[in-house]
Parts: C-alpha cells; structure tokens; sequence
C-alpha cells in the first residue's frame, strides 16, 4: 500500500466480514466466533446413554437437527449419536417386553433392594425395630441382622440404646461392658414394656455390646433388646408413652415402682446388715406413699374406679407394716412386721383395674415366698420377662 502525499498511510477500507481495523501498529482484527453447540443436541445425547426413556433421544435429536440447520450452530454428530443409541435402546425395550426379560430382571432386581432394604447391621438397629437373625438370639456375636415387622415371628425387639461412657479409650474387656449393658438394659427394658404383665415368659433382657475390634473403630452403643430364649416372638412388646392412653399410663407409673423397689431388697441378712434392711423398708414405705398419692390424684374412668379404691386401700394396709420395719430397733422387730407387709400387698397390684384399663391381667407367675425365689423368673427385676441376660457382640 502506497503512502499519501503527505507521508501517511492511505485510509484502512472497512470489511463487513471483519470490521474497522485499529490504527497503525495495532493487532489485526479477531476471526469470528464459532457459533455455539445446540442445546438439544447435548441432551439428545445424555438420553441416549442413560437410556432412562428410550425414545426421548430420538425426539430431542430430530429437534436438535432442525434447529441446527436453521441457526448455523454446531453438534450434528451429538444428536446423530444419541438418536442412533436411543434407537437401540428402544429396540432391546421393545424385545425386553416381548419376552418377559425385562420384567424378571425389574422383579430380581426389586427383591434384592428389598432385602438389603430390610437388612441392617446391628449399629443401625432402632428402638422398636423388631429383627431375626442367622443363628438366632442366641449367637454369641453377630454383625448383621433382618428388620421384619413385629407382627412376624421374631428373634428380638429394640427398646433402646445408651452409650458407654468411663471406660477409658482403651479396650476394657467384656465384663465392665456387661455389666453396664445388664444394669441400664434392665430400665430400658421396663421402660420400654411398662406393662410387664404382657411380656411372655420366653422373652428374655437382650443387648448387643461393642466387641473389640468395633471399640478400636469408636463403637460405645448398647443396644438393649428383649429376645426369644426359645421359639420365636411374635407382636411388639411396647407399652410405653407412645402407645399407652392416659389412664393406661398412668395406672402403670403408679403401681411399677413399687415391683421395683420390692427387686432391690439388699442381700444381706437382717441380721448381718439391720441399717441396710431398715432402709430398704423405707423405700418401699415411700413406694407405697407415692403410688397411693398418685392413684388418688388421677380421675379414673368409672369402670375403674371402684377397683382402684380397693387397692388403695391394700396398699394403705401394708404401707403401715412397712413403715414399722423401718424404724425397727432390732432384728426381731423388723420380722415381726416384714412379714405381714408382704402379705398385706395384693400380688397381682390391682388385676380388676387392669382389666378395665385394656391392660394385660394375667399375672406372669404365681407368687413365691416373701424373699422371693432366684429360680423363679417371675421375681426377676425384669417383673415377669425372664430374669436371665444374655448379649451379643457386635
């Protein structure tokens, strides 16, 4: 290009395709952008290979294609190949539903997921599940299990789970661990089933304890269950706050504590410990107090009014024998009114009211004497579910 007259280059012709160029020295002008790639296209192709519904592919191809053509964009080849795919895929449906295939591979495939559904590992249990196992309640250690619904036969029922704690980081062995598992277990357990009339006798306090290798992974759950010492369960063993009607609740609050603090009658002998044994009878005075105070407190249906009044007044009669016991000077005193404060407590703790309440009024087992039999499971802590423990780890 030739300069002008006056030493300047001659005016720059302006490009349509390219537009006015800078001045001297400056980069020349960028090339045009390359139009962009169809949207549908991609998505033509995203359904092709998902294969989730077949002919979608195709559809959004063809669509993709038209719109190509008429905009100048880019991404034939996409749509072409997620039309080809869904082609296929619409073909090997089409067989698939044609021979029954499809439908057995969906049938497996649902019985699978509903198995591994049902199936959890015993750090997954929760409270009210019920379960089987391999090898039953009885297998010492077990890492797996299978929900089933209550209504089923079952090996065991969650009633909860509590964590470990004041053992330190380091293994300490199974039995602080069962020990702990045992005590906490137990009021879990009555918690759970507060109506403890209706547990069976084959139903026995259960838990799943850490074992040594999950306790290096940080595992401190107990998982506390009733299990089948023998056969199988069958319906949930749940008597608590969240099935229980008021009445039903409160008659159970009333009357519960007073089996339990009955269970924790000391060991030693009135003579050997007479402070220890005064105590206790004073506990079970207070029992009886508050369990009076809170049937006379409650506003009862009709049909269970004059049921509760009756045992009122039993346990007003054999609060005065206990309350005597406590303030014993010495052995003799005490026995002289130990006895007749057990027998002065109707065993059954208000059967007829229980009847009118929906409760279970069967009494589990048939009274024993006053100290209560080891051998008998009826005067186990549990109140009737088996006094025997037993624990898997997990």
């Amino acid at each position: 290009m030739e300069p002008s007259a006056q030493g300047w280059p001659p005016p720059q012709q302006y490009h349509p395709a390219y537009g006015m160029p800078g001045p001297p020295g400056a980069p020349g002008p960028l090339p045009p952008a390359a139009p962009d790639i169809n949207g549908l296209a991609i998505a033509s192709l995203v359904a092709g290979i998902l294969c989730c519904l077949p002919p979608l592919g195709m559809i959004l191809g063809a669509a993709a294609l038209v719109r190509i053509r008429k905009k100048g964009e880019r991404g034939k080849g996409l749509a072409v190949a997620g039309m080809i795919m869904s082609l296929v895929g619409t073909l090997l449906l089409t067989a698939g539903l044609a021979t029954g295939v499809l439908r057995e591979a969906y049938d497996g495939f649902r019985e699978a997921a509903d198995e591994a559904g049902r199936t959890r590992s015993t750090f997954d249990l929760r409270k009210g599940q019920c379960f089987v196992t391999p090898g039953g309640a009885a297998e010492a250690e077990t890492a797996d299990v299978e929900v089933v619904p209550c209504s089923e036969p079952h090996d065991g029922e969650i009633t909860g789970s509590f964590k470990l704690t004041g053992l330190g980081d380091g293994w300490p062995g199974d039995e602080p661990i069962e020990a702990a598992a045992e005590e906490r277990c137990a009021t879990v357990n009555r918690q759970y089933a507060m109506d403890v009339w209706a547990v069976p006798e084959n139903a026995w306090l259960f838990y799943y304890q850490p074992s040594r290798q999950s306790w290096r992974l940080g595992d401190r759950t107990v998982s506390c269950a009733f299990a089948a010492e023998r056969d199988k369960l069958t319906g949930s063993l749940r008597s608590d706050a969240a099935v229980l009607d008021p009445h039903q609740l409160a008659f159970l609050k009333a009357v519960n504590p007073i089996d339990d603090v009955l269970a924790d009658e000391p060991e030693e002998d009135v003579e050997e410990d007479l402070a220890a044994n005064a105590e206790w009878a004073g506990d079970v005075e207070k029992a009886l107090a508050a369990s009076v105070s809170a049937l006379e407190g409650h506003t009862w249906p009709a049909a269970s009014r004059k049921g509760v009044t009756d045992l009122v007044e039993e346990l007003e009669g054999a609060r005065e024998h206990w309350a005597k016991a406590a303030g014993a000077a010495d052995p003799e005193v005490f026995w002289e009114h130990y006895e007749p404060g057990y027998e002065a407590l109707p065993y059954d703790l208000g059967s007829t009211v229980r009847g009118t309440l929906g409760l279970s009024d069967t009494p589990p087992d048939e009274p024993g004497d006053p100290e209560g039999d080891p051998e008998d499971p009826g005067d186990g802590e549990d109140g009737g579910a088996g006094a025997e423990t037993g624990g898997a780890a997990v």
